[in-house]
């Protein structure tokens, strides 16, 4: 599988580390009233769905960058690929 680095261009996979769900960005607030239950929840229930799916992934054996990759979990087919921090960033201004 071959993913299309925003900085770096064309890399395969094999120099990733897949971390799991692109939800882990959004950390719940330590300081809410139910933080342990959001914190639990942020840390052991996971969904693992079939098809589209936004995931996190760090780039071990390159830059040390995380990527946010879109991509068909079923055929591994990858829609796009987005810096991490730049999809933090746009979130923290939609809130």
């Amino acid at each position: 599988m071959i993913i299309n680095h925003p900085l770096l261009g064309p890399r395969d996979a094999q120099e990733f580390t897949c971390l799991g769900s692109a939800s882990l960005i959004d950390r719940p607030d330590w300081q809410a009233d139910d933080a342990q239950e959001q914190f639990y929840e942020y840390c052991y229930l996971r969904d693992n769905p079939a098809g589209e799916h936004r995931e996190l992934w760090f780039h071990e054996a390159g830059d040390r960058s995380w990527l946010v990759v879109t991509r068909d979990t079923v055929t591994h087919e990858i829609y796009k690929v987005e810096l991490a921090s730049d999809v933090a960033r746009a979130r923290g201004r939609s809130k």
